[in-house]
């Protein structure tokens, strides 16, 4: 069982073919490409090392970005035994024997590093196992995931571990690992400069998907160089990372809203695009423009609302993929509008007043009387009829009694909310002149 979490001990023999991405896994951690942020002698990492004082870790970034690598190197440089598990097949009496193997181990004077692969997808009585072994010193955690840990894992867990953050590699990183294959092929890439370029943009920051693809380039018969459209013929472009449950999700909607707030209609549109690409439902999309439009722009642009509606329709009448540009004019036209988050913010703030005064009843004059008894009561008694007032405004109190009229809506000077503004102030001077 030991063989399913460790190293093979055997190793293959010298002429058996082996990956180029194997061929180059860094044997030291000074030879990993990118991560400066956390591998940098001032960064967290460095600063652990030089003091010799290594702590639980979670390793949070994309695919093909060294989370693996980092952890093996780093159980050499701190001279722990290496453990690789992974969360998608690994169980209960698994988890147990791994225990039971490095509290052999620290009895006979070594400690374990215990890298978990895809540790989200543990659940929380599964992660909760690991905390008396990680507070006992019986392993030192590494884990590893794609997905916003502060989501996917228990506070208990986080809470003895420090969240690192590796980023995908930038196109110089991705140069350089290029550079380091072509030195191990012994030649350089049948490709010309913007090809090469483009080779480096397929990759999309995997720098395993990278070297997966210098394979597939240098395995090639050809003795002129390639131009872009020869490689794309051959290549097909590797698919963006998205995933519709999980932190690409969540990123790119972020990234639209606030493009759109911006009035930013180029950016709006390119996070619109990269999510249609990256495969998200264009319903999903149709509703959050649809948000967007009643959170930032409000009242100062009522016709927005209108636009977002019709622009669903459109999509329901059409489908995809010419419905979808209904929907991108919809986005257009939000990033144009005037701005507004009056309405928003004065519902929220009528909610709280609602949760703060709880059942306070209205005051009795705008209540009806059907009953005699109501009407006894006081039930309707000094209503003013509003038809029947100068301007056709009262001016009578509509809050509880005992509730100190507040301010919710306050209107900005923009879009069509700059006229209710002025509605608003007129009706504020009436009912000052009216007590």
């Amino acid at each position: 069982m030991a063989d399913l979490f460790q190293a093979p001990s055997d190793t293959p023999p010298s002429t058996a073919p082996r990956p180029l991405a194997d061929r180059l896994r860094p044997r030291r951690l000074g030879d990993v490409i990118g991560q400066d942020q956390v591998l940098g002698p001032e960064a967290p990492l460095g600063v652990m090392l030089a003091s010799g004082s290594l702590t639980s870790l979670v390793f949070w970034g994309p695919p093909g970005v060294g989370k693996t690598t980092i952890a093996r190197l780093l159980a050499d440089e701190t001279d722990l035994h290496f453990v690789q598990i992974s969360a998608i097949f690994t169980g209960v009496p698994d988890l147990r024997k791994v225990f039971e193997e490095a509290k052999h181990r620290r009895a006979n004077g070594q400690g374990t590093l215990l890298f978990v692969d895809e540790i989200h997808r543990f659940n929380k009585a599964q992660q909760d196992g690991f905390l008396p072994h990680m507070e006992d010193g019986t392993i030192l955690l590494v884990g590893a995931t794609t997905e916003n840990p502060s989501f996917e894992l228990n506070a208990a867990l986080m809470s003895r571990a420090q969240v690192l953050v590796l980023e995908r590699l930038a196109l110089a990183d991705l140069e350089r690992l290029a550079q380091r294959a072509e030195a191990d092929l012994g030649r350089t890439l049948p490709l010309d400069g913007p090809a090469r370029e483009t080779l480096l943009e397929m990759a999309d920051g995997d720098g395993r998907a990278l070297l997966n693809l210098i394979e597939q380039v240098a395995a090639w018969k050809t003795e002129a160089k390639l131009d872009k459209a020869a490689l794309s013929t051959r290549l097909m472009k590797r698919a963006a990372k998205y995933d519709k449950g999980g932190d690409e999700h969540y990123n790119l909607i972020s990234a639209l809203h606030k493009s759109v707030r911006g009035s930013d209609p180029d950016a709006a549109l390119y996070w619109f695009a990269r999510m249609l690409t990256g495969g998200e439902d264009p319903r999903y999309l149709a509703r959050r423009i649809i948000r967007m439009a009643v959170e930032d722009i409000g009242l100062a642009d009522p016709q927005a609302q209108t636009v977002c509606l019709h622009a669903w329709e459109t999509y329901e009448r059409l489908g995809s993929p010419e419905g979808e540009l209904a929907l991108a004019q919809a986005v257009t036209y939000l990033a144009l509008a005037p701005k507004s988050n009056a309405g928003y913010v004065a519902y929220k703030a009528a909610m709280r007043e609602a949760r703060k005064t709880g059942s306070e009843p209205p005051p009795k004059h705008i209540l009806n009387a059907p009953t005699k008894l109501m009407a006894e009561q006081g039930y309707g008694a000094g209503y003013a009829y509003d038809h029947d007032e100068e301007d056709g405004f009262s001016g009578q109190n509509y809050f509880p009694d005992t509730m100190k009229r507040p301010v919710l809506y306050q209107p900005v000077e923009r879009g069509f909310e700059r006229e209710l503004k002025k509605r608003l102030d007129y009706f504020s001077k009436l009912r000052a002149r009216r007590g």
